[in-house]
């Protein structure tokens, strides 16, 4: 079975991506995936197999549900070099949040490590006395 005929399993695409099914159902009610059906049970194909591991690594940079949803509609209404086009740009944008995500955080960090040395600093003048 090549990879554009692979068939998963709602349970094996949970265990595939690591996820809830709370969270694999919830990505089909906001259509971010549409499997296909049979009865109850319900198929991925490689679409939906490539769609979710963009909405994985599109949620491990920081983007909203929306904004993946929107990105992956693109792909659908104007192609792929519009998608690529909106990605590059998406990127950008998103890139600059990290940026000061992380300037915020060391700035953190570093106050945190002074805050907690002067008072590690304190606790030990005082058991001197």
């Amino acid at each position: 079975m090549s990879d554009e005929d692979e068939r998963l399993s709602f349970k094996e695409m949970c265990a595939r991506f690591d996820v809830t099914p709370r969270t694999l159902r919830y990505y089909e009610y906001i259509e971010l995936l549409s499997p296909e059906r049979e009865g109850r049970a319900r198929f991925y194909h490689s679409r939906d197999i490539a769609r979710m591991t963009l909405i994985l690594r599109g949620r491990r940079w920081g983007f909203g549900l929306e904004e993946i949803r929107q990105w992956l509609q693109i792909y659908d209404q104007k192609g792929n070099e519009a998608q690529m086009q909106a990605w590059v740009e998406l990127a950008d944008r998103q890139i600059g949040v990290l940026t000061t995500e992380l300037e915020q955080t060391k700035e953190a960090l570093a106050e945190l490590q002074a805050t907690r040395d002067g008072v590690a600093k304190t606790l030990n003048g005082s058991k001197g006395n």
